[in-house]
């Protein structure tokens, strides 16, 4: 995976997993920004099942409410572990 940065544009994963995830069903699949880091914690998903966790990246990811709702001309911001998101490469 690219290192992440501000500025950048990701894709969260889509994959809808059984149990506890911290990746909101209305934002998976979706295109964000990274906005800023917001610390370095285990992954909340692996810690709810019982199993060890090593820390990684949260990042504040900006979307367009309208990406994510349908409608809406403001910005939605979600925490999100670097886990949930794969960098887009801008076209050359």
């Amino acid at each position: 995976m690219a290192e992440l940065a501000p500025g950048m544009r990701v894709r969260t994963r889509t994959a809808d997993p059984e149990g506890h995830t911290r990746l909101p069903r209305y934002a998976r699949g979706a295109v964000g920004v990274l906005v800023e880091q917001a610390g370095v914690h285990p992954l909340a998903d692996d810690r709810a099942r019982g199993r060890a966790a090593s820390p990684q990246q949260v990042w504040h990811v900006r979307f367009a409410a309208a990406d994510l709702f349908g409608s809406g001309d403001h910005t939605v911001t979600v925490e999100l572990w670097a886990d949930y998101l794969t960098p887009i490469e801008e076209p050359a």
